[in-house]
């Protein structure tokens, strides 16, 4: 799941911003799609209108996330002091959440303040689940475990697909799409906005995202409608637009040019949204994550201009995986996180929209408690953050175990935490505050239904 910088000036970008449509001709979910919107265009007015937007930031490469949020209760600290040990981070460094006992780590300065604020909570010990197991079960029922867990294609897969009990290509931001897409009057830009190019989260059955760049925005076809064009530029481009506007009767042809064309239309129209939406200089750090954000903010600010009610975003911060300089490496990618989260709340302030979006973190998986000499391994259950305007903030769902070796939740001696929360539960209360029907949301994540009373309940309670 790795991400690279790119320039409007490669051809077409990375392979999906072909795919700038999220409406299939032969679209079996037409009629859901048709409920599903006009659903949403009853509901409740918000600051913004009726828009809401998920924002993805995925930790790829299992996240130790125990270091993120550590229990500082002195019998917890203890335990978790003794199990970490050289990874431990001292108590005088933690940064201390009100009203609970955790603090975050020294490097989250900007996450303290958003959690103390009451802009962002933590649930722990979250991970990938077919249903609710014991600690015995683990060790007797190998067919109740995820496929190939430990495994980073794996697990980063069914976090994106929320399919434990299979291997699927097609992920639940992408099921969401497929059927509350058709509310978007846009149908040249896709619900689902990449920042790190293509992934399985936004793959849907009829949708593909629409991918852009995080300095530029929309990526365009190479060297086309540049900034003060010479006469040779002025007819490349009439070139361009001669071949795209053609009529072919070629079925191949056809379609290959269909694509073209939305995509250059597509270019334009969302070149013209960011240029004309508030610049928010200032505000963001020049990091990649930050930049990142700040496109996306940029984006929501552009959502009128888009003509768009519902927008999921995605964007992948890499290199999570620490088997060696594990507290080095998080000092400085933590730091980096932490501030452009801080920054992209401040943001949303600015543009009037912090009670319609939601940002959300997810990872593989979480990592050994214990050390294996200079960093930690592929483990089970870890802890994420969900901010926003519409989250009940400064709070710690879950149920957040004992740290200690040989705990009821810790497996076999070696660190490894058996999640307490599934990804299910997660998501789904993500999918609802979206606008997903109860009616769908098995269709969406089918095992919801092993965790909670999918026709009545909030799995987590996590919005207000």
């Amino acid at each position: 799941m790795g991400h690279h910088h790119i320039s409007r000036r490669k051809f077409m970008g990375q392979a999906s911003c072909a795919a700038v449509t999220s409406t299939s001709l032969f679209s079996t979910l037409a009629n859901l799609k048709f409920m599903n919107a006009a659903s949403i265009s009853n509901s409740a007015t918000l600051a913004g209108g009726n828009y809401k937007a998920l924002v993805c930031i995925l930790l790829s490469g299992g996240s130790d996330s125990h270091n993120m949020l550590i229990p500082t209760d002195p019998v917890q600290y203890g335990h978790y002091q003794n199990t970490r040990s050289s990874v431990a981070i001292p108590q005088n460094q933690i940064n201390q959440l009100n009203g609970v006992d955790f603090g975050v780590h020294p490097s989250m300065g900007g996450i303290q303040q958003l959690f103390n604020n009451g802009n962002l909570s933590f649930i722990s010990n979250i991970g990938t689940l077919l249903q609710p197991m014991a600690k015995d079960e683990v060790f007797q029922y190998e067919q109740l475990l995820p496929l190939g867990l430990f495994s980073h294609s794996d697990q980063v897969q069914q976090w994106q697909t929320s399919l434990p009990h299979q291997r699927s290509s097609i992920g639940w931001g992408g099921r969401i799409a497929d059927l509350l897409s058709s509310q978007n009057t846009n149908d040249k830009i896709s619900l689902n906005i990449s920042l790190s190019g293509n992934n399985v989260f936004q793959t849907g059955s009829n949708t593909v995202e629409y991918t852009i760049d995080q300095e530029e925005g929309a990526i365009g076809i190479y060297r086309y409608k540049t900034e003060n064009p010479g006469d040779i530029e002025r007819l490349r481009d009439v070139g361009v637009d001669n071949i795209i506007d053609a009529n072919y009767q070629d079925i191949f042809k056809k379609t290959y040019i269909d694509v073209l064309k939305t995509s250059r239309d597509a270019y334009v129209e969302f070149s013209d949204a960011i240029d004309g939406s508030e610049p928010l200089d200032g505000i963001f750090d020049t990091t990649e994550v930050a930049s990142q954000l700040k496109m996306i903010a940029r984006t929501i600010s552009a959502r009128e201009q888009l003509g768009v009610k519902r927008q999921i975003f995605f964007l992948d911060m890499g290199g999570w995986d620490h088997h060696d300089e594990l507290l080095n490496s998080q000092t400085e990618m933590l730091n980096d996180l932490s501030r452009a989260m801080s920054q992209f709340s401040s943001a949303l302030d600015v543009i009037g929209m912090q009670d319609c979006v939601t940002t959300f973190t997810s990872s593989e998986f979480g990592r050994t408690l214990t050390w294996n000499g200079n960093g930690t391994d592929h483990a089970w259950g870890g802890n994420v953050m969900v901010m926003g305007g519409p989250i009940k903030g400064g709070q710690i769902f879950g149920q957040y175990p004992s740290l200690e070796l040989n705990s009821e939740y810790e497996l076999g001696g070696g660190g490894i935490m058996l999640p307490t929360t599934s990804v299910d539960e997660y998501f789904a209360e993500l999918a609802l505050w979206f606008g997903v029907s109860r009616t769908d949301l098995r269709d969406i994540f089918p095992n919801a239904g092993n965790f909670f009373d999918v026709n009545n309940d909030m799995p987590i309670g996590m919005f207000k």
